[in-house]
């Protein structure tokens, strides 16, 4: 590592998690969630090695997002299921992207923008089963099921999906799980009625992929399982983490006891002491509320991370270890050397997983790195030409 810091991205973990998560989807289609940049592991580079590995379908956030993809040449089918009312859709339509559509405003939409593009609008239809952000209500469902009837019956639309996002999947006993579940098949069979019928019916997000084979359909999501993340407190699957974020030793220092560190100071040391200084903070997505409890790995071994947590630096207590600028340090991986994991990070800032890795920022470079697995470039050429 020649600069301040990477995030060693390794492409064979995320081709494990795939074949892993397509082997527990027992047959069903495999939908690989790369937004937010692939959870920030670089949604190109995710995406063609998802594909490569089981996975059919891709989706994303945003129509920037759906573009980006289609630009650097993925053809997959892709689902976007974010915008805003006033947002022109028409490149959505002319690049084969599915829209997810929660309201028979948003349909009717839609529907004006293949007539003036010409193409068809293939939609999926969201429902609201209890998470109450996206998808229509049951009072609102009924009628989001008849326009979207109406407009197929015109041919201005195809129904690909009927589809909704569980609030939570991780305790297969939960009652908000299970009322989840039967609205979902009332919300399914109020559309059968409706003489509406749909291809593809998803609900799975990575818990349920994992446990609850009953709610796989046609379709299953995976998100932060994708990315080596074992989604159900407690219990692991075998997951591979695909990022580790390592960082250049700046400068070091010898503290007597009773010095101050960082701004406050919030710091005291209690004894003479070795100091080194990373150059990663809240700016590059180190998260300031781990403060007190951070460590990072230095040499193999844990250190304190000291003092709060800055925009572009933090101090690390390395003790009594033999620490030059220059050396290279690691502030999570997946922990198969003892070093703190994304989810350490996340127990120490009161976040989730989802957050630090989203979190780091722009500009710490990606590194895509992958051991020989099936369907991933060999060389190093190509795997930079993922990015």
């Amino acid at each position: 590592m020649t600069g301040l810091a990477e995030a060693i991205v390794d492409l064979g973990a995320v081709a494990h998690n795939t074949r892993l998560l397509t082997r527990a989807a027992a047959g069903v289609q495999l939908m690989a969630v790369v937004k937010a940049n692939a959870f920030g592991h670089g949604a190109t580079a995710v995406a063609r090695t998802a594909l490569a590995n089981g996975a059919s379908w891709l989706g994303v956030t945003s129509l920037p997002e759906a573009l980006a993809l289609r630009a650097d040449g993925i053809t997959a089918p892709l689902l976007l299921w974010l915008y805003s009312p006033s947002e022109a859709l028409d490149r959505a339509l002319e690049l084969d992207v599915d829209v997810s559509v929660s309201s028979p405003a948003a349909l009717e939409t839609l529907a004006e923008t293949a007539e003036r593009t010409g193409r068809t609008a293939f939609v999926h239809l969201k429902a609201d089963t209890g998470l109450s952000r996206g998808g229509a209500t049951a009072d609102e469902w009924q009628h989001l099921v008849t326009v979207a009837a109406k407009l197929q019956g015109r041919q201005r639309i195809s129904v690909r999906g009927i589809w909704s996002h569980l609030a939570q999947a991780e305790d297969p006993t939960d009652p908000g799980l299970h009322r989840q579940l039967d609205a979902f098949a009332g919300a399914r069979a109020l559309a059968a009625d409706g003489g509406l019928t749909a291809p593809l019916t998803h609900l799975a997000n990575s818990a349920a992929v994992l446990q609850l084979p009953d709610t796989h359909f046609d379709l299953v999501r995976t998100g932060i399982a994708l990315y080596g993340v074992e989604p159900v407190p407690g219990r692991s699957f075998g997951l591979r983490p695909a990022m580790t974020l390592q960082a250049t030793v700046v400068l070091t220092k010898r503290v007597p006891a009773g010095s101050g560190v960082s701004y406050g100071p919030d710091h005291i040391t209690d004894r003479e002491t070795n100091l080194a200084l990373v150059p990663v903070g809240f700016a590059d997505g180190i998260p300031r509320g781990a403060a007190g409890q951070a460590e990072i790995s230095v040499h193999g071994v844990r250190c304190p991370v000291v003092g709060r947590i800055a925009m572009d630096q933090i101090v690390v207590d390395v003790g009594a270890l033999h620490v030059r600028a220059g050396d290279t340090v690691t502030v999570f991986g997946p922990g198969t050397s003892g070093e703190p994991t994304v989810g350490d990070w996340a127990r120490w800032a009161g976040t989730s997983p989802h957050e630090i890795l989203t979190g780091i920022g722009t500009r710490v470079p990606r590194r895509w790195v992958s051991s020989s697995q099936p369907g991933l470039p060999a060389s190093a050429e190509a795997i930079a030409d993922l990015a």
